[in-house]
C-alpha cells in the first residue's frame, strides 16, 4: 500500500484535477512515459538520419565491419552505446506504460 503525505496528495489532485490518488498517479505516469517517449523518439531520429539506417542495421553493419568509418572510432563506439541505451529505454517505457497505464 502506498503511502503519501497530504502535502503530496493535495499536489497531485491538483496538479491533475482527479478526484482520486490512484487516477492522479496513472495520469502523471501516462504524461510522464509520453514525455520520454517522445524525447527519446527525437534523439533516436538524429541518429537514424546521422548514420541513414536503423539501429538494427548500424549493429549489423558494425558487426560486419561495413560502416564508413573505423568502427572503432569514439564517434562510432560513443554513438552505438547512447543509441543502444535509448533503443533499450524506449522499449523499456513502452513495455511499463502498457503495463501500468
Amino acid at each position: 500500500m502506498l503511502t503519501l503525505s497530504p502535502r503530496m496528495g493535495e499536489f497531485l489532485i491538483k496538479a491533475t484535477q482527479t478526484a482520486d490518488l490512484e487516477t492522479a498517479l496513472r495520469q502523471i505516469l501516462r504524461e510522464y512515459f509520453l514525455l520520454k517517449l517522445k524525447e527519446l523518439d527525437k534523439g533516436l531520429e538524429k541518429f537514424e538520419n546521422k548514420w541513414e539506417m536503423t539501429f538494427d542495421q548500424f549493429q549489423e553493419k558494425c558487426e560486419k565491419r561495413e560502416i564508413d568509418k573505423d568502427i572503432f572510432s569514439y564517434e562510432v563506439e560513443k554513438d552505438f552505446w547512447v543509441w543502444e541505451k535509448a533503443e533499450t529505454l524506449k522499449r523499456q517505457y513502452q513495455e511499463l506504460k502498457l503495463r501500468w497505464i
